[in-house]
Parts: structure tokens; C-alpha cells; sequence
């Protein structure tokens, strides 16, 4: 919720959802104070019937050029994916915060890693979507607003995975307010005249047109949109590859086994989509044997093998799909694989 604030949102569209519901929150309690001080920027905010109407109010808002953003989790994050593709197809400059709740269905309202495949490929589109994954509060806040700026400068829907654990710490952070921001503006208005956005095409050949020049500028924009961290990797015989607060508990895990003279390292991709595959690749070669752990059923690890297909290399997959892991319970799993 700060971080949209200081990214210069002015309205959070969204429908109650845990563990999402603290952004809503937030944000209302921050737009009311707002409202009643008048030295402070005017926040806005939309309780919709659902999350299918917040993700076209969001829609309609950015065609205004207005910042707005919604903030779901598990079913309502399904139910965005009606506006999600409709942002991909137009590319207009959607931003969502999916803190990641057990499923299938209403599932569990605490833990998990199973919105990846949603959030990157849930639409009935090819996945031109940027896809963060936070691992600390401090990224919630650093990566929201990345995710603001990254949607306004390139046009792609842009999501930041979170989860429920994460969404409820409590943690003292600093905050660097970013001194840069890419600004919004009014899509809809091109030098007076109407702005021609379609989202139906009547023919194979007129869409494929489009979806070329998207794709084309998608391949363009990876470099500069992919983000990732290296742990203790330079020297890695053994190499975990996690995302979100998998990785963190894996770069603890990391640590002890490096205690014990264990030449191991940790790579996280920051972003799920694109993933850094120049950085991925270099760190794996290096590898002897590469661990990819994850809280759901190879999700994200179907993403890094995808990525590393044809390296030879010993592969081990550990999954606990909706289920956290600990320092101790990932040093545990390394040694028995060791």
C-alpha cells in the first residue's frame, strides 16, 4: 500500500479477499485520512461487486491516464484474468498485487507459490505479462513500485506476487523513496482525435499482425526488464534455485551449509517472467547438481528447466505445494540428496 503510494497511485480498485484484504485496508483508511487533511495528495478507492469489476475499473482508469492498481489473491486473482488479458491484448499499463493463498478453489488463506502459472500464463494469451516475485517487506514495498513504473514505461501488464505469510509480518524497513518515476498519461487522447484500441480482430492475419509487433517488443524489453539475485554462487558445486520466501529461508539454508564447508549457492529470480536466463545459465553450469525448491507442484520449476533445457545436469526437484519451508527442513533435504 505504500509503495503504490509513493509510485504515485491515485486509486486502488479491489474486492475483500485474505490475504489481500490488508491492501484494501490500508489504502481506504490512508484515502479517508487523506480526504479529511488537505495538504495531502487525494486518494481514491472503488469497492466493487467482484474482482472481474475492479479489473475493468482499473482499466477504464489507466485509459484516462490515472495510476490505479488492484490487490487480490487465489479466486479473485482467476477472476482477473478476464481483464489481465484484455491489458495484455491492448497493452495498457494493468498492475496487480496477488498475495498467493493454498488452492485449488478456496483452499487455504495462508500460504503459498501456486499463482505462478496464473499470474505469467493465465490468460488466453502468450504471457506478455512482467511477473515479480518478493521475498522481504522491504521488496514488497521496492517492487510495487517498480511494478508501476515498469507497466507505464513498457505498456505490459505487470503483477507482484507476494503471499500470505509475507503479507502479515511485521517488519522495520527503510524506505528509499524512489527519486524516479515514469509518469501515466491519458491513453485515449492522441492530439485530439480518438485513440483506436481493438480488442477483437476478425481475422487469424490481422491478429497475428499485432501479436508480432507485441511480441516483438517483449523480446526487445527483456533485458532491461529481467531482475534477479546470486548467493554464495561463485564458487557453487550445488545450486538452489527458489523465488519469493522460499529463497529466503533457502539463502539461510544456505549460510549453514556453507558453515559446514557445503559448496553451495542460491539463485533467485526476482523476475518470474521474463526470467534472467543469461544469469540463470551462467550460475548452472557451474553447477554439478541443481536443486529447484518450491511451494507448489513444479510450477516454478517446469519455468527453470524450460529455461536450462539441454545443460546436462543433475536436476532435483523438492515440492510442498501450499506448504512453507524452513532454514532447517531445506539443509536437512540438501544433505540427503548430497
Amino acid at each position: 500500500m505504500l509503495g503504490a503510494i509513493d509510485a504515485g497511485a491515485e486509486i486502488m480498485f479491489g474486492y475483500p479477499i485474505t490475504p489481500a484484504t490488508e491492501i484494501l485496508n490500508g489504502w481506504v483508511a490512508k484515502a479517508e485520512l487523506s480526504s479529511a487533511n488537505a495538504k495531502e495528495k487525494k486518494l481514491q478507492y472503488l469497492q466493487t461487486e467482484d474482482e472481474i469489476a475492479a479489473g475493468f475499473c482499473l482499466l477504464g482508469a489507466v485509459l484516462a491516464g490515472t495510476k490505479a492498481f488492484t490487490a487480490s489473491a487465489g479466486p479473485g486473482h482467476i477472476l482477473l484474468q478476464d481483464s489481465l488479458a484484455m491489458a495484455e491484448n491492448l497493452r495498457l499499463p494493468f498492475v496487480g498485487i496477488m498475495m498467493q493463498r493454498g488452492g485449488p478453489s478456496t483452499g487455504t488463506v495462508n500460504f503459498s507459490q501456486q499463482e505462478v502459472n496464473l499470474a505469467a500464463f493465465g490468460g488466453n494469451g502468450d504471457g506478455l505479462r512482467v511477473v515479480y516475485s518478493a521475498s522481504s517487506v522491504s521488496e514488497l514495498y521496492e517492487l510495487t513500485i517498480q511494478a508501476f513504473n515498469t507497466a507505464w514505461q513498457y505498456r505490459f501488464p505487470t503483477i507482484l506476487l507476494g503471499d500470505g505469510y509475507l503479507g502479515k509480518t511485521r517488519s522495520t524497513i527503510l524506505f528509499k523513496k524512489p527519486t524516479k518515476l515514469v509518469s501515466s498519461y491519458p491513453i485515449l487522447e492522441e492530439k485530439d482525435q480518438p485513440t483506436c484500441l481493438r480488442n477483437c480482430y476478425s481475422s487469424e492475419e490481422s491478429l497475428g499482425e499485432v501479436l508480432k509487433k507485441n511480441i516483438a517488443d517483449w523480446n526487445k524489453a527483456k533485458p532491461s526488464l529481467v531482475k534477479s539475485e546470486s548467493f554464495n554462487t561463485e564458487k557453487a558445486e550445488i545450486l538452489i534455485v527458489a523465488h519469493g520466501l522460499v529463497a529466503s529461508a533457502a539463502k539461510e539454508a544456505v549460510a549453514k551449509l556453507n558453515a559446514e564447508k557445503i559448496k553451495i549457492g542460491l539463485f533467485r529470480p526476482i523476475t518470474l517472467n521474463p526470467i534472467d536466463s543469461e544469469e540463470l545459465k551462467k550460475t548452472a553450469k557451474k553447477a554439478k547438481k541443481i536443486f529447484i525448491i518450491e511451494s507448489s507442484l513444479n510450477q516454478f520449476s517446469r519455468i527453470i528447466k524450460y529455461e536450462l533445457a539441454g545443460l546436462e545436469k543433475e536436476f532435483i526437484e523438492i515440492s510442498k505445494p501450499a506448504e512453507g519451508f524452513t532454514p532447517e527442513e531445506i539443509v536437512e533435504k540438501i544433505k540427503t540428496k548430497l
